[in-house]
């Protein structure tokens, strides 16, 4: 299979478009989807902010996290004392886990802070490391599939841990090694799972992408015919499998009928795209197409009302296809502020749509402010730079070209302005 997979992927042209199936659910689904079968209790709005604001304060205190990752987990996950998330932390670092790797684990899975160290997290750790695997394998392994400690099933949870060791040693290996698990039950939703995910590691798939599918509950991994020949048409359409974008073709091709597939496109089309601009825009962002006929339609309808043409939205969503998925929110609050307080133009915001990616916070406001500071002072002369160069550069480049180049004197006052919505002050 792994041959004509890889052969496939030469030799099937990009016309084949025409035939394939696209997905509603956004690939965000891959990583969230296993945390869904936890709850919490209810609360009152007072206790939230209360929960939220210790839990900042903790994560920064005690891990050492930046006050944006700490912020992004607290609507995660919240505690109002020390205790349960300290005795946590003590049992990681009672089996060798250095700090950073903490770190990564309760980034990437914060909900285990909530866990009972003594009588969930601890028996699952001795019986990991009951299983022969060296003290830093454990901790390797935990690091780098944390969600494998928030399993009910502790058979699960030994053969996904053996499975990711096995691809870890291998691929730590000078050779390639092509593994297989034949100890599994045929047909068991465990070893479709773990065929699956191997046929992606051949592929090239990276391990972070790998181990993130191994233990979702996202359908694409669990069936046997249906994945074959998804993959099929996946890597003859050319996506690079070491990308994310391959991983978001795949789920998006697994979901949809080919009759389904071809309405989607049709409501592209009433907006003015021809088919091949429909298929480069799923080449770039494939879950666009996923999207319900309501949600195209609004989207472009809330463009259409902040003043933009219909010709610089289709040009918007040819370039940056995400830009039909973000809530109206998020498009109306970054055009007005850009347009209304920047005097940069529709047309200037539409020439660049991947500015409403950026973060309002940490890159939008920040710059502007500098820039408005440098006018103010006479600095830039009249004219107002361009979006692109301001906006698009990255953090180094801007500081060393409205920053780092004036007078002493003036560096530590633009610093301050450049850094002060970004540190929260």
């Amino acid at each position: 299979m792994y041959a004509l997979i890889l052969c496939g992927r030469r030799s099937i042209e990009l016309q084949k478009w025409g035939n394939l199936s696209v997905s509603v659910k956004l690939f965000q689904n891959v990583f969230s989807a296993f945390s869904n079968s936890y709850s919490s209790a209810s609360v009152t709005p007072r206790d939230v902010r209360k929960g939220k604001n210790f839990t900042v304060s903790y994560l920064v205190e005690s891990l050492g996290l930046a006050s944006k990752i700490a912020e992004s987990i607290s609507r995660k996950v919240s505690f109002e004392d020390k205790a349960n998330p300290d005795s946590v932390l003590n049992l990681f670092k009672s089996y060798g886990f250095t700090e950073s790797q903490i770190g990564d684990i309760i980034t990437d899975y914060p909900l285990l802070l909530i866990e009972d160290a003594e009588k969930s997290l601890a028996p699952k750790l001795q019986s990991l490391q009951s299983r022969g695997a060296s003290s830093s394998e454990l901790t390797e392994i935990v690091s780098k599939v944390p969600k494998m400690l928030g399993m009910k099933e502790d058979k699960t949870i030994s053969v996904y841990y053996d499975f990711v060791r096995e691809i870890i040693k291998a691929d730590k290996s000078s050779k390639f090694e092509t593994l297989c698990h034949s100890s599994l039950p045929q047909g068991s939703a465990i070893e479709n799972k773990i065929r699956n995910v191997l046929v992606l590691r051949e592929l090239g798939v990276p391990q972070k992408l790998l181990f993130s599918m191994l233990i979702s509950n996202f359908r694409t991994v669990c069936g046997k015919a249906k994945f074959e020949d998804t993959i099929k048409k996946v890597v003859g359409m050319g996506f690079d499998p070491t990308s994310l974008r391959f991983v978001q073709a795949l789920n998006v091709v697994y979901q949809m009928s080919d009759e389904t597939m071809q309405e989607k496109v049709s409501v592209y089309k009433g907006l003015g795209f021809d088919v091949g601009e429909v298929w480069e825009m799923f080449r770039k962002y494939p879950p666009c197409i996923g999207f319900s006929e309501k949600k195209i339609l609004s989207s472009v309808e809330t463009y259409l009302e902040l003043g933009f043409t219909r010709d610089e939205v289709t040009m918007m969503v040819k370039r940056f296809p995400s830009c039909i998925g973000l809530s109206a929110e998020t498009v109306k609050r970054k055009t007005e502020f850009l347009v209304k307080q920047m005097d940069w133009s529709l047309k200037d915001v539409a020439s660049h749509p991947q500015v409403f990616s950026y973060s309002m916070e940490k890159r939008i406001v920040p710059r502007c402010n500098v820039i408005k500071a440098l006018m103010s002072k006479g600095l830039l002369g009249s004219k107002l730079p361009s979006m692109s160069p301001v906006l698009s550069r990255t953090d180094q480049t801007f500081l060393n070209k409205y920053v780092l180049k004036h007078d002493k004197e003036l560096v530590p006052e633009l610093m301050a302005v450049f850094t002060r919505v970004r540190h929260g002050f």
